[in-house]
């Protein structure tokens, strides 16, 4: 049986940028990565390479960035009032959640600050970048 859409799939996988260096892996440890082929789970690269593969087997496939977190925006790189942050610890490199008024929460890093401003960069963090992944089937449920 190969992978089709609307599977349920399990897979142990490594991810990693051009520059060789692993920004994310299961494939040692910890459970496998669960989810349903095509329904949105995972970046739609990751959903295509998974297709038409049997339990057991393997494949490494090189994602672009426009089917991965898509390309940086540096419209997203924003500066904020300083007084937004009050009481907090403000660090470079630092993980922000950002709520608005509408309730919609932001994931953003903290990229530069003064007294007056906090500069924020509201990309995803592989925004922009190619992934390569070494991915293997553990399971298949037919849905």
């Amino acid at each position: 049986m190969k992978v089709q859409k609307g599977d349920t799939v399990a897979v142990r996988y490594t991810g990693r940028l051009d520059s060789g260096d692993v920004f994310d892996s299961n494939a040692e440890s910890g459970e496998p990565l669960e989810f349903q082929v095509g329904a949105g789970h995972v970046i739609p690269g990751f959903d295509t390479a998974v297709m038409g593969l049997a339990k057991g087997e393997s494949r490494t496939i090189r994602i672009p960035p426009e089917e991965a977190y898509g390309p940086r925006d540096e419209r997203l790189v924003t500066k904020l009032d300083r007084s937004l942050f009050e009481g907090g610890e403000i660090s470079i490199g630092q993980h922000l959640d950002l709520e608005d008024e509408g309730g919609n929460v932001y994931h953003a890093d903290v990229v530069d600050f003064d007294d007056r401003s906090v500069t924020v960069d509201l990309n995803h963090h592989l925004a922009g970048q190619a992934l390569t992944f070494d991915i293997m089937v553990e399971s298949i449920e037919r849905a």
